[in-house]
């Protein structure tokens, strides 16, 4: 095993022992009988109306996918195609944090002979697209349920200390600010050729090409349409399953959105399935709407459970499926 692969597999150990350990320090207080009362109380109608949501939503992202997926190079893309891809890179994530981005697409470059450069390229704008809908829709929340978002911040910093601190030092600040671009400026051109600096350019860059990309396509409103019904299926997803625990149902369409937020938030973080950084924030933010800890836990547990048991599904089936599919091989030119 080389130096390479070691570091990668205590990089994954490290990221499943934290996840794991949070995961185990939210829940060791909660009896088991009590997570399996909460379970069978629900009502599983709006619980499978949810993973019918999530289902819809994996669909849009694989059709979103193949509209970036513009080139003339091996064999076009199908929806049918893109989605088992996509589902195989969930199924993958589960195991190796972001590694699901790039085994979605070996996948399709195995079945297609799209370049796996070129597929990876797509995957960078469509995360700097998700990004960006995840910044929106934090912006949305803080507009819908301002007050509670104000408590929240006020629970963790003063803030109106800290702005009386900054209006009265408003000079320092500006002007430390300016030395702060200047010296970066200054790094920047001062190091350009090291390895690093070069990383973040190209990094900035690609992003940058992918907005361009996204001009140029064929169909670009689809593509930004999709990207907005994608987000507005994962609120659906959250909205619906709160309906559908008893703790949970008398929910504000708001309050799920900062719930939703916050579980969105889980899951970017370096772990295996956002399991314990998820369920930790999504615990947090429902028992400051008054849902008491272990409701609150419990419903973190269900939605991310049953998240979890439709991607080991549905991506088993998918891999199942696209590894029966014969290598794509160049055609031969009479």
């Amino acid at each position: 095993m080389g130096r390479k692969n070691i570091k990668q597999f205590i990089q994954i150990v490290i990221s499943l022992g934290i996840a794991v350990w949070i995961f185990w320090f939210l829940y060791k207080d909660i009896a088991f009988d009590s997570l399996l009362d909460q379970i069978w109380s629900s009502n599983w109608a709006w619980i499978l109306l949810s993973l019918s949501i999530s289902m819809l939503a994996y669909l849009v992202r694989s059709w979103r996918w193949t509209l970036l997926i513009d080139t003339e190079e091996g064999k076009q893309v199908s929806l049918t195609r893109a989605y088992h891809a996509v589902m195989i890179g969930n199924l993958v994530n589960m195991l190796i944090p972001r590694a699901g981005e790039v085994a979605r697409c070996g996948v399709l470059t195995r079945t297609n002979g799209v370049s796996i450069g070129y597929l990876i390229g797509t995957v960078i704008v469509e995360r700097s697209v998700d990004l960006l809908c995840l910044v929106t829709t934090i912006i949305l929340a803080f507009f819908v349920e301002r007050e509670l978002f104000l408590s929240l911040a006020s629970q963790l910093v003063d803030i109106k200390y800290l702005w009386q601190i900054a209006l009265s030092n408003l000079p320092i600040i500006i002007g430390g600010m300016a030395i702060f671009v200047l010296l970066i400026a200054y790094l920047l051109r001062r190091f350009r050729d090291h390895g690093l600096i070069n990383k973040a350019q190209h990094f900035f860059r690609e992003i940058l090409s992918g907005f361009n990309r996204i001009a140029k396509l064929s169909n670009p409103a689809g593509f930004w349409i999709s990207s907005v019904l994608l987000w507005f299926f994962y609120f659906m997803t959250m909205y619906t399953i709160s309906f559908g625990i008893p703790s949970t149902a008398n929910l504000s369409s708001g309050e799920v959105l900062l719930v939703m937020v916050m579980g969105s938030i889980g899951m970017i973080a370096p772990v295996q399935g956002g399991i314990g950084t998820f369920h930790a924030l999504v615990a947090f933010i429902l028992i400051h709407l008054g849902i008491s800890e272990v409701d609150g836990k419990i419903f973190a547990a269900i939605i991310h459970g049953t998240q979890v048991i439709l991607v080991l599904v549905a991506g088993l089936a998918s891999w199942i499926i696209m590894m029966k599919l014969p290598s794509w091989t160049k055609p031969v030119k009479a």
